[in-house]
């Protein structure tokens, strides 16, 4: 049975395997490389992931983990961006265990946290083609708002991220 948390710092180390082998079965197809490299090498190191997990606020709430057992399968989080808004800044399974709802229950606990603090707007920014949370993240509500460039951009590279939004006050 899939249980979903907060993290502790004994997650930390399968944390960041979550989330990098989901980004490479994510955008290897989408990205380059080198871009996927810098993007792992920034955000997902144990020294980044492990003050993710120690330190949180109103801004990041700290990581939620998806656990089968003592295995962590999926990794999220996210923040409230301002009063009644918030945002899902990621998201990852364990390639292997797409399908089985584990998404589903991440994004609630994080909804559920984010709600708790005043949230009625909930944000995500998907990569445009990536088939694998589009449809995911519209099944769950959310519609399409805009296209702008991605958040980390490469020395060449003009990756475009989609912006979704869905109400989500009580």
């Amino acid at each position: 049975m899939i249980t979903v948390q907060i993290a502790e710092i004994k997650h930390v180390k399968a944390i960041v395997n979550v989330c990098i082998e989901a980004q490479w079965a994510t955008y290897k197809e989408l990205y380059s490389k080198e871009y996927i490299e810098q993007i792992i090498s920034e955000y997902y190191n144990e020294e980044r992931v492990y003050k993710e997990v120690t330190e949180t606020g109103r801004g990041w709430g700290g990581w939620f983990v998806a656990l089968d057992g003592e295995e962590v399968v999926g990794a999220g989080g996210g923040g409230m961006t301002g009063a009644r808004e918030a945002e899902i800044y990621v998201l990852y399974l364990k390639p292997t265990r797409r399908n089985e709802g584990i998404g589903s229950k991440l994004l609630h606990a994080i909804t559920l946290q984010q709600q708790e603090l005043g949230a009625t707007i909930q944000w995500v920014s998907v990569a445009k083609d990536n088939q694998k949370a589009i449809p995911f993240y519209e099944a769950k509500g959310f519609r399409f708002q805009h296209e702008e460039e991605a958040y980390e951009k490469g020395v060449h590279e003009d990756y475009i991220s989609l912006r979704y939004a869905r109400e989500v006050g009580k």
